[in-house]
């Protein structure tokens, strides 16, 4: 079969010598334009990410086994996402790399890819990327870190990050102690090591069928990583040779799956936005209620931070996903396709569970429902969600009073006050931090607690704002309020003193005050947003749509394939 590349590599006209003899310098044998597939590994290395500093050594593995399988590799870089440095926030930039890397592999001889996926950005932004562009496509993540050390015990980055920070404040750890827990925590390559977005977005991929076995959970240091790349790249070249595209592997059923996995591991509430992201790239139909209704009553199997005690290293002994797939049985589709051509069902079928404790029975759950809820009411008509397994049960349902705070300068200017108007009791509001508001909505929606309740012994509240949150974050959080303040939405008429409802049986999330108070104050609309910066900013403020529907940029949702002009040589 001719694939995609003879169209740059196959004439024997002055385009076809200029195609080649580039290529050449870089001292490519003219025997690799004999019409073997030509396969992209999309890298997402930086140093500036230090969760994707690894990529480098993956990516050549991945090389190793598409030579190995008889196709040519060429390699291509697209802008990293590290969510721990990059400002205002790495979201900001997610529909810009999908961008990217579906310009990328349309304007290039491409036949399939090989996505390099770590922060927690890098997998959605390339997966939406791909899947615009609809072809051959496998997913190889980073893995995540070994555990952490401190003290003789474990501890995970972020969970504990905000755990110890918060011990600092109310005085139960030194700042020396809280110092010496820095280089214990991030102790080799990877990401987060707790069920945090890039864990939960490498099992989700596994989930859909985009990886071979055990990608979510081989931590990066270990050579069986090393083994999946080489394997990936072998897989691909095959893949190109079956046309096993993006669109024949995910389908409604890898969706479904995705969402009940997702509540299996105790994923992150940003899989919501993602997922929902990915899926309109494809044209398949999902919704935020789907998210509500297939998660509803699915167990919590995984037994890691935030929402339970181990964390990924000891997931992936435990014996990673496959485990988790093969425990859920008939919740799945378990006829839903994959990239290693076996499907779901069958590749997990005989998959072992080699500790009780962190991957549980659903006979024996940590939790009896753990799906993401999405509540509904007037103060989020669009939607809002929580997640109720790092949630605190005694918090689920409850009447406060606001304490509103207008972004994240006054947040932060006022949290700490000592005449803050604020007890246990009250519902904290940060407005303003969402998609628009920000903007591209940072993860912040797990405020800090007031530093003088903390030191009385409170350790959560009940918190609302149009953020996100951290995958590593826990507590009793509602985020993604649709829709959000700078959108017109009933954020913005909150004042301090109000009476906010949750009651998350109920999926309902409301403001006590009357319809004719809030029509008064619709009159007197909040001060006009802060000007807009960059020229990327421009177009993300015009074009954004609402997380609800995902996030994504209006004009690029769907799939508009991998045909490209004609050569203007």
């Amino acid at each position: 079969m001719a694939f995609r590349s003879a169209a740059w590599f196959g004439p024997e006209d002055r385009n076809g010598f200029m195609h080649r003899s580039w290529m050449k310098n870089q001292g490519i044998p003219h025997r690799m334009f004999d019409g073997r597939p030509v396969i992209g590994i999309c890298n997402t290395w930086s140093d500036l990410t230090p969760c994707n500093g690894h990529f480098r050594q993956i990516a050549e593995h991945v090389r190793r086994g598409v030579l190995e399988a008889g196709g040519f590799p060429v390699e291509f870089p697209v802008m990293s996402l590290g969510e721990m440095l990059l400002r205002p926030t790495a979201m900001l930039f997610r529909n810009l790399v999908s961008m990217e890397v579906e310009e990328t592999i349309r304007a290039n001889p491409i036949d399939g890819v090989v996505l390099l996926c770590g922060c927690d950005k890098t997998t959605p932004a390339l997966l939406m990327g791909a899947a615009s562009c609809d072809l051959p496509t496998i997913v190889v993540s980073g893995g995540p870190m070994l555990n952490g050390k401190h003290r003789g015990a474990d501890i995970g980055s972020g969970t504990n990050l905000f755990s110890m920070s918060e011990d600092v404040r109310a005085g139960r750890m030194s700042r020396q102690q809280f110092m010496e827990a820095e280089s214990c925590m991030s102790r080799s390559a990877g990401h987060c090591m707790t069920m945090g977005t890039a864990s939960t977005m490498a099992s989700l991929v596994e989930a859909l069928g985009l990886t071979l076995p055990q990608n979510a959970a081989i931590p990066a240091v270990d050579s069986r990583r090393l083994v999946l790349a080489q394997d990936s790249g072998r897989r691909i070249v095959d893949m190109v040779r079956e046309d096993l595209r993006l669109s024949r592997v995910l389908d409604r059923r890898s969706f479904e799956n995705a969402i009940v996995v997702n509540a299996a591991i105790g994923g992150s509430t940003n899989a919501v936005i993602h997922l929902l992201a990915i899926a309109g790239r494809c044209e398949i139909p999902l919704s935020l209620d789907d998210f509500d209704q297939l998660g509803r009553d699915v167990p919590l199997l995984v037994d890691l931070m935030p929402s339970g005690r181990f964390l990924m290293e000891d997931f992936f002994y435990a014996g990673g996903l496959p485990a988790v797939l093969r425990a859920l049985g008939d919740r799945l589709h378990r006829n839903a396709r994959t990239v290693a051509g076996l499907t779901l069902g069958e590749l997990s079928a005989d998959a072992p569970c080699w500790n009780a404790e962190v991957i549980r029975s659903p006979d024996d759950p940590l939790r009896e429902k753990a799906g993401i809820a999405v509540l509904r009411g007037n103060l989020a008509p669009g939607g809002a969600i929580i997640k109720p397994s790092a949630a605190s049960p005694h918090l689920l349902r409850h009447r406060g009073r606001a304490v509103v705070f207008d972004g994240l300068q006054d947040f932060r200017t006022r949290i700490d006050d000592p005449d803050l108007d604020v007890d246990e009791t009250c519902v904290l509001v940060m407005r303003g931090v969402g998609l628009r508001g920000h903007p591209g909505m940072p993860e912040v929606g797990n405020m800090p607690l007031p530093r003088k309740l903390l030191q009385r012994g409170v350790r959560d509240m009940v918190r609302i704002s149009d953020a996100r949150m951290s995958g590593t974050a826990y507590g009793t959080v509602i985020l993604h309020v649709v829709p959000e303040a700078a959108a017109g939405g009933p954020l913005a008429l909150v004042e301090t003193g109000d009476i906010v409802e949750v009651d998350v049986e109920r999926r309902l999330l409301r403001l006590d005050v009357a319809e004719e108070v809030l029509s008064r104050r619709r009159a007197n609309p909040a001060p006009p947003a802060r000007p807009v910066g960059t020229g990327y900013e421009r177009l993300y403020l015009h074009h954004i749509m609402q997380a609800d529907t995902g996030a994504d940029f209006d004009f690029l949702v769907g799939r508009r394939g991998a045909a490209v002009a004609d050569n203007a040589h």
